[in-house]
């Protein structure tokens, strides 16, 4: 039953039933908000009880942003299990200058004071993070739970002793200790989540142990801390896109559009194993280590057309129709190990870490495209929106005998990235007249490797093969009609008839060898780096002055095709960087410290930038640039931090920074070796962009007013920034913001508790953004994403010190995903998710 279509007091009961039905018989593990602190009362004999909740959460998170020696904003694993956020990437978005971007309405990218997430770094436990995606270094948060995490960073100035790969910022994921609890700690948790658009009910589980044992005869000198989290969520979107096929030559007419249905079956889960052992007061050894999965299965279905003649709203005319079905399962996995230890040695201190990490992204043979194309033209076809539009044809085109098969491409991929690293830190203190002296140095060396290896078959022209007509027909592969909110779709496609079709086929006379192999590489990056840092601090200030280096070796192995013919391509691009940095941080009261840095940071392309394949057919070709330039920062930071006693805080900062070398994609045709060409696509370096905003914070807890209003906590954030960057293009030349930029990022929070309940009511809001940049004398064909505002709710009930019931609703408002092509009334993408409910039960020690 379509419980979308049905009555709202029905569809309600359902909703209610299903959460319960879900929710109330499951119990396993969360890291969980609740501890509870029990004192008797000699005269009533009750019990009074505690929370640490929202405000102890902030709290904490406010304690260690205060002592930073870098510009940070600090979310604590409490903090993060009030909201209902699923992944970290969610998480991250309550912070200061920090958005997501959504895959299918779920956070996935961070991208940090309007920077893209390729321009930002993450780091687990002290080691960089590999990207499991084949073209970029963004690392997928989403494939992180939020309940393997004890805190999460975003560092915006980085200090000299610090990976300097960030432009936006560094996202530090820190798992848990035991040695973070006191004695034995353990929570279990449930979850049952009920998704709106398909309406499904998903199951949830999660958990964290820890325990201090005693060794040696030593008294509790080694923790053992544990955490897993696993999730089935059933979810989809209703689509409708053009892809930016429109025609502003004579007018705003359309030429083609496609309505698609996604039904999405993800699965996470996660695993976290966390080992302290301290050695003596003075030593300590651990062993960090996460395991992450996320198994993605995707069936789209998509109905277009393309008109015979560009279309307005409102017009009807003849159109060539397609359906196509999409039908594959993708597995994700990050696992991270990290072995280090500190030593202090009266006036000295080293640490030293090992660090390995592995992130790969698995997509077994699938169906990555089948495509039946209409019998003739479909009469009476139009669209009724701009910004929707979906198509309403004559009936034929819902008719699955009048579509063809004419095309299935299969695909297989499997990329991995991985990377080790080894580094240690020397530390002295000294005194220095009146002040107290560090001064550090230290060492980084890195290998990384990602690996692309991708196959693709095309199978065509089936009537060669003595395949019937009747076999051919959509009628044959149809299933029921696709349930679609945004307007009539027609018959969806099963996958299981198109799979044994072509497994009968000879798989060798139809694998395409050009796509298989253009795409696949080698490519290795080696990173030394050394840095040299000295602070000082006197009764008020707090003064850093260093410098980095890094030095960069880069190779890529792949494949090229020219006019034909296959050729090895082999290539090296090596290059160095020094980034000297300066942190002033100095106390105006004993509450108000004035902040400001000078930091220099440097990014490297992207591995779809320096990809080394090409292909050259004729006067056309495209490639990749391995001899790209590295992106480079000057960045400035100033700004003051009040804090206003438990969970409060209001601050102001300025920041700019100055970019060179920023990457764009363009056509070099007609100039250098490209003369002669009509068609030259690659990627190249920009000049130089400018970043600068402005980033204000406020929160805090009115527990100086009478009850029950000594229960508020008030929230509030909220970035502005502008970029300026020029394009070239020959003679042609005009100015963009940056990609990813939005000019207003903030959030929204109200919050009230007491001892037995807490509510929360969130709001995330994104501007406008542009997404991809069409050619330098064509702007009406460049892509921009519309503004955003998410709003959720959150709902905790403390029936006793150890037990908690919650209720969580996500993206309430239906807050739909769009993308338009030049201006707001031309459609790219529009996406609707649907909001989400959830409720839980928490089991959680003293």
């Amino acid at each position: 039953m379509n419980t979308r279509n049905a009555a709202p007091a029905l569809k309600h009961t359902l909703l209610f039933r299903a959460l319960t039905r879900g929710a109330l018989p499951l119990a396993c593990f969360a890291s969980v908000p609740v501890m509870a602190e029990v004192t008797q009362n000699s005269e009533s004999e009750l019990e009074h009880v505690l929370v640490v909740g929202q405000g102890a959460s902030l709290d904490k998170a406010l304690r260690e942003q205060r002592r930073a020696d870098s510009i940070k904003s600090v979310v604590s694993a409490d903090a993060m299990a009030q909201m209902p956020d699923e992944n970290v990437a969610e998480a991250l978005q309550r912070l200061p200058g920090v958005s997501i971007e959504r895959d299918q309405g779920e956070g996935r990218f961070v991208s940090v004071r309007g920077l893209g997430p390729d321009l930002n770094s993450v780091q687990i436990n002290g080691t960089v993070i590999p990207s499991p995606n084949s073209g970029t270094r963004a690392v997928a948060l989403d494939v992180v739970p939020s309940e393997l995490v004890e805190t999460l960073s975003v560092v915006k100035a980085v200090t000299p002793d610090m990976d300097a790969n960030s432009l936006g910022g560094s996202v530090a994921v820190e798992s848990l200790s035991a040695f973070d609890r006191d004695g034995r700690f353990y929570s279990l948790a449930a979850e049952s989540n009920y998704d709106d658009n398909v309406g499904e009910t998903s199951p949830k589980l999660s958990g964290v142990y820890s325990d201090l044992f005693s060794i040696g005869g030593d008294s509790e000198n080694l923790g053992v801390a544990l955490a897993f989290s696993w999730q089935e969520r059933d979810f989809g979107s209703d689509n409708v896109e053009t892809g930016g096929g429109w025609d502003f030559d004579e007018g705003a007419r359309l030429e083609e559009s496609e309505m698609r249905d996604y039904i999405i079956t993800r699965e996470r889960s996660g695993l976290g194993l966390n080992l302290d052992y301290r050695v003596s007061d003075s030593s300590k050894l651990y062993l960090r280590t996460l395991y992450s999965e996320f198994t993605d299965t995707e069936i789209r279905n998509a109905a277009g057309v393309e008109f015979a003649d560009a279309q307005q709203a409102g017009e009807q005319g003849d159109a060539e129709g397609w359906r196509e079905l999409k039908d594959r399962e993708e597995t994700q996995e990050i696992a991270s190990f990290v072995f280090g230890g500190e030593w202090d040695l009266e006036q000295w201190s080293v640490t030293g870490q090992l660090g390995y990490s592995r992130s790969s992204e698995d997509t077994p043979g699938h169906i990555a495209g089948a495509v039946f194309e209409g019998d003739g033209d479909f009469t009476d076809t139009r669209f009724s929106s701009g910004r929707k539009p979906v198509l309403v044809a004559a009936d034929s085109f819902y008719d699955p005998s009048a579509f063809v098969l004419e095309e299935v491409e299969w695909g297989q991929q499997k990329t991995t990235d991985t990377e080790q690293n080894i580094r240690f830190d020397i530390a002295r203190s000294y005194q220095a007249s009146n002040a107290e002296g560090e001064f550090k140095f230290g060492g980084k060396y890195s290998t990384r490797e990602k690996d692309n290896d991708t196959n693709v078959w095309k199978y065509e022209d089936f009537a060669d093969y003595g395949i019937s007509d009747d076999a051919l027909l959509l009628s044959t592969y149809a299933g029921g009609e696709v349930d679609y909110s945004l307007g009539r779709f027609g018959p969806g496609i099963k996958s299981g008839g198109i799979a044994r079709l072509i497994g009968g086929l000879d798989a060798e006379e139809f694998y395409d060898e050009e796509e298989s192999r253009i795409e696949d590489f080698v490519m290795d990056e080696d990173i030394t780096a050394a840095y040299l840092m000295n602070t000082l601090e006197w009764e008020r200030l707090r003064m850093i002055l260093g410098v980095r280096y890094e030095g960069t070796e880069f190779s890529a192995e792949g494949t090229g095709l020219r006019d034909d013919v296959y050729e090895a391509v082999n290539v090296d691009n090596d290059y160095d960087h020094w980034l000297p940095g300066a942190h002033l941080r100095y106390q105006l009261g004993d509450d108000t410290q004035l902040r400001a840095a000078w930091t220099n940071t440097v990014v490297r392309p992207t591995f779809e930038q320096v990809a080394p394949g090409f292909v050259i057919d004729g006067d056309e070709a495209s490639f990749g640039n391995p001899d790209l330039d590295a992106l480079e920062s000057a960045n400035f930071d100033l700004g003051v931090e009040h804090f206003l006693g438990r969970a409060g805080v209001l601050s102001a900062f300025v920041f700019y920074k100055e970019i060179d070398n920023f990457i764009y994609q363009t056509d070099i045709a007609g100039t250098g070796a490209w003369a002669d060409f009509d068609e030259a696509e690659t990627f190249a370096n920009g000049d130089s962009a400018d970043l600068y905003g402005l980033e204000l914070s406020w929160s805090q807890q009115l527990g100086s007013l009478p009850a029950p209003w000594n229960g508020l906590l008030l929230g509030a954030n909220f970035t502005y920034s502008r970029s300026d960057a020029t394009l070239v293009d020959g003679d042609e030349e005009r100015d963009i913001d940056l990609p990813y930029q939005s000019d207003r990022v903030g959030n929204a929070m109200v919050g009230w508790e007491n001892n037995t309940f807490s509510v929360r009511l969130s709001a995330n809001y994104k501007s406008s953004y542009l997404q991809e940049v069409s050619t330098v004398d064509d702007p009406e064909h460049d892509l921009f994403v519309d503004a955003q505002t998410f709003v959720d709710l959150t709902v905790r009930w403390y029936v006793t010190p150890q037990l908690q019931l919650s209720f969580e609703a996500q993206n309430i408002t239906d807050e739909p995903y769009y993308v338009y092509t030049g201006s707001r009334g031309f459609n790219a993408q529009y996406e609707e998710y649907g909001p989400s409910f959830k409720l839980g039960i928490t089991l959680t020690s003293m």
